[in-house]
């Protein structure tokens, strides 16, 4: 699919067991359908050729003979389509019987994978009738060609190099699973041909043994089940398959539901995992590959792509995730007054969204120290744009939170810091804006000094992205504890704060929700509004949240954020919207790192992070050029 996605299904159609003809009738249907929705990767339960539950049958040469007749249907099936079908089947060689997964695509058999690990004890009992995977591959001729019969199997997709390998079954459940060496090796997606009965906390064993091991593998795993139509004389199969990425369950079809399972897994984010995780380990691959075509130029139709990554969709789960990071901040901040040996701790608070959360973080630390709240000392400074609403939610919540509340004009400073450098107040200019911001935080400064304080910072990971903050202002601080909380994401902890402090607490933060995020250092109207509007000048904080995660967590780049932009925010933003302001976000991201650079200690809470301690190091002067001409181009 389009921009490293890979379209992948598991099946399990009705079948008969030891009926290799009738199944291969019915995988090739299934075949025939997913070709037409652009499958490019489809697998099928474990000895799906024969049935799973033929028992002594296995002996047969009349049912190995048909197994091998019903697979050159399949492989028939697949001629003229881009798509790698993976069919489980017995199969006889030099007087060994080996439980296979054949690997088929462009007409014909690529090869085939024997099972490693065969149960000794349960219901069927593998090892009566099957032999291990050998640990050398073994060769013969199939349909005038020389196949393979290898552990190591692994199909690469000629055209983006993709590699699929394959595992069946109890293959999973092993200490040493082939899947650990096959991801080592550069497979980035792993098969699993399973027939695992259902029984009561199986579904629930399944999900967490899945989640752990496409985690632990960082690849994409699809496992595909037996399905009910297996024989039901001792045990029932439910056709419980699952697609998961990197430890997270894409799609599954629920115990006999009867589904076919669907998902579209991201490859090129894997592979960008496995680059930075530096406890992935790779070794040489290319050894057991065959090569096979079955990529496709297909659009997403079954991922849904969120348009704020950040926020946690369900509701529930956003105020456990708001409680976990509020405990974060607060601990982190406490950790270090306590460390500092500060008395107090300052900041400024302006009646807007991040000061907001910083106080409320402060009061949530003064908490756990078991220290009087009056110890935070806040600091309203009201000036040239600061309007009548936002400074009266300042002050109303610093009476509701019990803390030390402090108001320093600074107007009248500032115009005679102008005069001192013969600025004319009329030019608005950078130099206009700044001085307040800087004033603001000498004052901070000051006071923590004069009250044997820390200076806690107030600005988000999202100005931080755009350098939406003043060099030496408020860039800076002794402990900034929303450092690497995205603005998307502020608002739906004071959100959640609001709701867990209810009366006069929650009113004034609702009031702040409500509030148009700005700096303030512009005159208001002339009905004392606000004028000075963020998002005119930088873009939707809900863009550019979108565009840092996208860049930073999954290794996107402009062509791939622009594609997936426009099914998140479809009906909320048009294309040429999306472009603007994404070219906006990579010219800002590269051009302000130097304030990054020297950004103040702040507590981690999330998986993106800009501390060049940690997370991201980008030398001040790298170039923009690639990423926003691209998207010019776009």
């Amino acid at each position: 699919m389009k921009h490293g996605f890979m379209r992948m299904a598991a099946a399990s159609p009705a079948m008969r067991v030891a009926d290799p003809a009738y199944n291969a009738e019915k995988i090739v249907a299934v075949i025939e359908a997913q070709a037409k929705k652009g499958t490019e990767l489809l697998v099928f339960p474990e000895l799906s050729l024969s049935g799973y539950t033929c028992g002594d049958l296995f002996r047969q040469e009349t049912l190995l003979r048909g197994c091998l007749d019903a697979l050159r249907t399949v492989a028939a099936g697949t001629a003229g389509k881009r798509m790698l079908v993976f069919v489980g089947l017995p199969l006889a060689l030099r007087g060994k019987l080996y439980n296979c997964a054949a690997a088929v695509a462009d007409g014909e058999v690529k090869g085939f994978v024997p099972k490693t690990y065969l149960p000794e004890y349960g219901e069927f009992y593998e090892a009566r009738y099957f032999t291990p995977a050998p640990e050398e591959p073994l060769f013969f001729e199939w349909e005038g060609k020389t196949c393979a019969v290898r552990r190591d199997l692994a199909i690469r997709e000629r055209t983006t190099g993709a590699v699929v390998a394959c595992e069946i079954c109890e293959d999973l459940w092993a200490p040493d699973s082939p899947s650990v060496r096959h991801c080592a090796r550069g497979a980035t997606v792993i098969v699993n041909l399973s027939a695992s009965d259902e029984t009561v906390g199986k579904r629930e064993y399944r999900k967490k043994l899945l989640a752990a091991q496409s985690g632990k593998n960082i690849c994409a795993y699809l496992y595909c089940d037996a399905g009910e139509s297996e024989s039901t004389s001792d045990m029932i199969f439910a056709g419980n398959s699952m697609v998961y990425e990197n430890g997270v369950c894409l799609a599954e079809s629920a115990p006999f539901s009867g589904e076919i399972c669907e998902a579209e897994a991201d490859i090129g984010f894997l592979l960008f995992e496995r680059s930075r995780m530096s406890t992935f380990v790779s070794s040489e691959g290319g050894e057991g590959e065959c090569v096979a075509d079955f990529w496709t130029e297909g659009d997403l139709t079954l991922r849904t792509v969120r348009p704020l990554p950040f926020v946690p969709q369900e509701e529930g789960e956003r105020r456990d995730r708001a409680e976990l990071i509020l405990n974060i901040q607060a601990h982190a901040l406490a950790r270090r007054l306590g460390h500092t040996g500060s008395k107090t701790a300052v900041l400024g608070v302006s009646g807007g969204l991040d000061s907001t959360l910083a106080l409320l973080v402060c009061c949530r630390a003064f908490d756990l120290l078991g220290r009087d709240r009056k110890g935070i000392v806040a600091v309203s400074m009201p000036g040239f744009g600061t309007t009548l609403k936002t400074k009266n939610n300042a002050a109303s919540l610093m009476q509701a939170l019990g803390v030390t509340m402090r108001q320093i004009p600074i107007s009248q400073t500032v115009l005679k810091h102008f005069k001192d450098i013969g600025h004319d107040p009329e030019e608005k200019n950078a130099a206009y804006e700044n001085a307040q911001a800087r004033y603001r935080t000498m004052i901070l400064m000051d006071l923590a000094n004069e009250t044997g304080g820390l200076v806690v910072g107030t600005g988000d990971l999202s100005e931080l992205a755009l350098g939406w903050c003043t060099y030496n202002g408020d860039h800076m601080s002794m402990y900034a504890v929303n450092a690497s909380v995205p603005k998307t994401l502020v608002k739906h902890l004071v959100l959640a704060e609001a709701e867990r402090l209810g009366g006069r607490a929650e009113v004034v933060l609702k009031s702040v929700l409500g509030t148009e995020i700005s700096p303030e250092l512009l005159p208001p109207d002339a009905g004392g509004n606000i004028t000075q509007k963020t998002e005119d000048l930088v873009g939707p904080y809900e863009l550019n949240d979108f565009y840092l995660y996208r860049m930073l967590r999954r290794g996107d780049g402009p062509a791939k954020t622009l594609y997936l932009a426009e099914r998140a925010f479809s009906g909320a933003y048009d294309r040429a919207t999306l472009k603007k302001w994404l070219v906006n976000f990579y010219r800002r991201f590269f051009s302000q790192q130097f304030k990054r650079n020297c950004m103040p200690d702040g507590v981690k809470v999330g998986s993106v992070s800009l501390s060049p301690r940690a997370d991201w190091r980008m030398p001040s002067d790298a170039s923009a050029a690639l990423w926003a001409e691209e998207a010019e181009k776009l």
